[in-house]
């Protein structure tokens, strides 16, 4: 479920979740929007990935005050992370069968930072010819996704824009409460919502949405190899939701 933010203003990891992915190297977040059967929305039948890097970019929590009245946040973009995580999303594109990539940029501005991070996924597209590559500017995507998210099938981008696109993405399918998550390191997977939305309101009103929790554990055990008990608990999430047995009401959506 959702972890506790604690609200520190110091400029360095106060969130448990920050944490977590520093500690762990937690450096690929997953988000696969897809429309629940049952549950109609503007756009049907989406069926797309957002990959996003989330150690470093704006989120590398090195903030301080440079002078009485100016803050300076810097964002951190490395060669290194940047192959990284473009790696794992060809690599994730080759496994799961998908046809494309798109690297989401705003290098057009930021011709250093995002500027790199666009070239490394340019140079990883090369070793993986089967699977088509193409990138967009950060705020081009937001708008085709609002209005043909059907173009797109695995998006790559850095911190902030992931966590932008991932909230964006997930109310085209019926919000924060419906879309599942997951993060990898080389050596650990971390399960948890997709969109991360505290949805502070839902307390004590009986109205939160349990069904990303669900279908995150249904995806936990299909990483540990339990595919049927991972089926068990999908089908059932989606039954429910196909038979109408959940009020399409205020809070749906929300986690």
């Amino acid at each position: 479920g959702k972890i506790h933010t604690p609200m520190e203003y110091k400029g360095d990891l106060a969130s448990y979740d920050m944490r977590l992915r520093r500690k762990l190297d937690l450096f690929a977040n997953v988000v696969h929007v897809k429309s629940l059967p049952g549950y109609q929305t503007r756009h049907n039948n989406l069926d797309l990935v957002i990959i996003r890097e989330q150690t470093e970019g704006e989120y590398s929590s090195l903030e301080h005050e440079s002078a009485k009245g100016v803050i300076e946040c810097l964002k951190i973009i490395t060669r290194a992370k940047s192959q990284r995580i473009a790696k794992f999303a060809f690599d994730y594109a080759t496994k799961k069968g998908r046809a494309k990539v798109t690297a989401v940029h705003k290098a057009n501005i930021m011709k250093l930072g995002d500027g790199l991070f666009l070239q490394c996924c340019k140079e990883v597209a090369e070793l993986y010819p089967k699977i088509k590559f193409d990138t967009m500017i950060i705020d081009n995507c937001c708008m085709q996704l609002v209005q043909n998210p059907y173009q797109f099938d695995v998006l790559v981008m850095p911190n902030l824009y992931g966590n932008i696109v991932d909230n964006l993405a997930a109310g085209l399918v019926g919000g924060a409460g419906v879309v599942p998550g997951e993060s990898y390191s080389a050596e650990y997977a971390v399960f948890e919502l997709g969109a991360r939305h505290p949805f502070a309101q839902a307390v004590g009103r009986n109205i939160a949405n349990p069904t990303a929790m669900l279908l995150s554990a249904s995806n936990m055990l299909r990483h540990l190899n339990l595919e049927y008990h991972s089926n068990m608990v999908s089908d059932a999430v989606k039954k429910v939701i196909k038979g109408g047995k959940v009020s399409v009401g205020d809070g749906w959506g929300w986690c």
